[in-house]
């Protein structure tokens, strides 16, 4: 490629395909309101108004594909980033969008810190054998 210049920069261009920039997705945000509840292991589950996403004229593309792939399951931040293949940032504030229009809801699995210890557990279940 050490030929015209101009033909370097229509082969990079042309091989890229349309691109979007995160920030136009996002519409310039950075930040969601929920931000401080999706961490990269939140769950995401889509709510049963799933017919009413395809209506919705406010919605990206994006915002559509998070719907439909947290209804097929319990997708995490993390999972839903890379199956979309957009930066972490950008998929906080667009599923902080669905939360807002109640399209999803976030679940936070409960930290090892604030579970039961193993040895009350197993006391537990020796008093339950035992009745």
């Amino acid at each position: 490629m050490s030929g015209d210049p101009e033909r370097a920069a229509r082969w990079f261009d042309d091989a890229a395909g349309p691109v979007v920039r995160p920030y136009a997705m996002t519409r310039g945000r950075t930040r969601s309101a929920a931000e401080e509840k999706l961490d990269l292991i939140a769950v995401v589950v889509a709510d049963g108004a799933g017919h009413r996403t395809v209506a919705d004229q406010t919605l990206s593309p994006e915002h559509i594909d998070i719907v439909e792939l947290s209804r097929d399951s319990p997708q995490s931040v993390a999972e839903l980033a890379a199956e979309l293949d957009l930066p972490i940032g950008v998929i906080r504030v667009l599923i902080g969008d669905l939360l807002h229009a109640a399209l999803v809801r976030v679940s936070r699995p409960v930290p090892p810190a604030e579970l039961p210890d193993e040895r009350i557990l197993r006391e537990v279940i020796n008093g339950l054998r035992a009745l």
